[in-house]
């Protein structure tokens, strides 16, 4: 795909900026970025018109190649379900895709994800080699092709090349179903060095490290991963289950979180995925540290993986962002309604996460998760002067709203049908319009050929 030439000026009647709404805002657009930004100006000749302006959001978690897994693991076997039993399923999907299947599975992703509001992506990405476990010729293949979905849909990548060793704690072997994963802490790191290369193509990648999980990291091989990224993001899943948590317990006398805590200099460049099994003060350490919490609520919800302890998390000064993970849904109204509503059904109570005496609970979920996401995946992200020209609006022909309640537009965005994602630019050109992607029918005719092959 050519991407469209790049857009020069927006005109928005509203628009979210950092210190909240304005009015009548216009915005320069030069090499990607915002480079001039206007409150109360007069619409020019040339301006991109529009009524509500977004920053783009940040997609904290996705395994885009699980896209292609959508709605085929929704029956149940002889025993219980759950993320386990899912898991196997997943390792038997994963056992047959080819590289060209994962670029094609994962363009399908960022194009969904695009036409969400979704600007930025964290590729938690761990399928590194053949389908018999053999590294590739290029060791860094799928992360190419992983480049290259991002490349034709124009979204912006944070690529997070994962580490995975074991099976589970104390550094057990690794199984069958997880042969295309793994690799050694020397591997690790050319893949690594490879996936800066790869980056250093697309305009505004970045790349960080993500050891799987403790589970399968020993602690001698998260110290050498961790020291690997620099300044950039560190991504670790982290209590998504109760069973990892009482295993963790049973091999060090801790839960995952509080391991980390103790053991691993958690900061500002982490961010815990799930964190969804915390107790108290791992809570409250958690949102100390300025690590992120990387809720995943609509697959939370999908797996039965239980709910997250937003609402503590945020009264303790927590800073959260918001992923896709499996991809089962893409949508950034879902997973911020469902991360609301799951809070509503545990407490009984409205409104919960929506701060108090301030803004709206639509605002409070999208503002907090579009700062979270930026500071996860390692690029600062606004609607403000210097910052990459990535935002959306919305269409509010079927939506109408009470006027000078900018809030209400949020609370219906995010609780409501309409109003619904209009166009999106990503690094000031516009990939999608009225609603859909540029690219939309040939990625879709790609995605639907492989998996019509990796169904039969």
């Amino acid at each position: 795909m050519s991407l469209p030439s790049e857009t020069r000026s927006i005109h928005g009647e509203i628009a979210l900026l950092p210190g909240g709404w304005a009015k009548d805002v216009r915005l320069e657009i030069s090499n990607g970025r915002f480079s001039k930004l206007e409150r109360d100006a007069a619409i020019r000749p040339g301006d991109e018109i529009v009524e509500v302006l977004l920053p783009g959001m940040g997609n904290v978690h996705s395994h885009g190649f699980q896209r292609g897994m959508a709605g085929l693991t929704e029956y149940r076997g002889p025993d219980a379900d759950n993320f386990w039993s899912w898991r196997e399923l997943m390792y038997r999907f994963v056992g047959r895709m080819t590289p060209d299947d994962i670029e094609a599975i994962t363009a399908m992703a960022y194009v969904e994800m695009l036409e969400a509001g979704f600007t930025r992506v964290g590729e938690f990405h761990y399928v590194h080699h053949d389908k018999d476990g053999h590294a590739f010729a290029n060791p860094a293949e799928t992360a190419t092709r992983i480049a290259a979905a991002a490349q034709h849909t124009g979204i912006a990548l944070t690529l997070l090349p994962v580490f995975y060793a074991h099976s589970n704690f104390g550094g057990r072997p690794s199984t069958e179903g997880q042969r295309r994963f793994v690799t050694s802490v020397d591997q690790y790191a050319k893949l690594v060095d490879a996936s800066r290369r790869i980056a250093a193509s697309l305009p505004d990648a970045l790349v960080g490290v993500a050891p799987h999980s403790l589970r399968a990291v020993t602690p001698e091989e998260l110290q050498a991963v961790v020291a690997l990224a620099g300044d950039g993001p560190i991504h670790i899943h982290a209590a998504e289950q109760v069973r990892e948590v009482e295993e963790c317990r049973a091999w060090s006398g801790a839960t995952p979180v509080r391991w980390l805590l103790d053991h691993a200099s958690v900061d500002e460049r982490w961010c815990l995925v799930h964190a969804t099994h915390l107790d108290d003060v791992e809570i409250t350490g958690l949102a100390r540290s300025g690590a992120v919490a990387g809720f995943c609520p609509v697959t939370e919800a999908n797996l039965g993986d239980g709910i997250a302890p937003a609402a503590p998390f945020m009264a303790a000064g927590g800073t959260l962002g918001i992923g896709t993970d499996s991809n089962v849904s893409i949508s950034v109204r879902e997973e911020l309604r469902q991360l609301e509503y799951a809070q509503r059904l545990r407490d009984r109570a409205r409104n919960v996460l929506g701060a108090r005496g301030a803004h709206s609970t639509g605002h409070t979920l999208f503002a907090e998760a579009q700062r979270g996401g930026a500071r996860a995946l390692g690029e600062s992200a606004a609607i403000a002067e210097g910052l990459a020209a990535d935002c959306f609006s919305l269409a509010l022909d079927q939506a109408p709203m009470p006027p000078g309640n900018n809030d209400a537009m949020l609370d219906s965005f995010v609780f409501a049908p309409a109003p619904q994602v209009q166009h999106a630019w990503r690094g000031g050109r516009k990939v999608v319009s009225g609603g859909v992607h540029i690219a939309r029918r040939a990625v879709r005719e790609r995605y639907e050929h492989c998996l019509r092959g990796l169904l039969a």
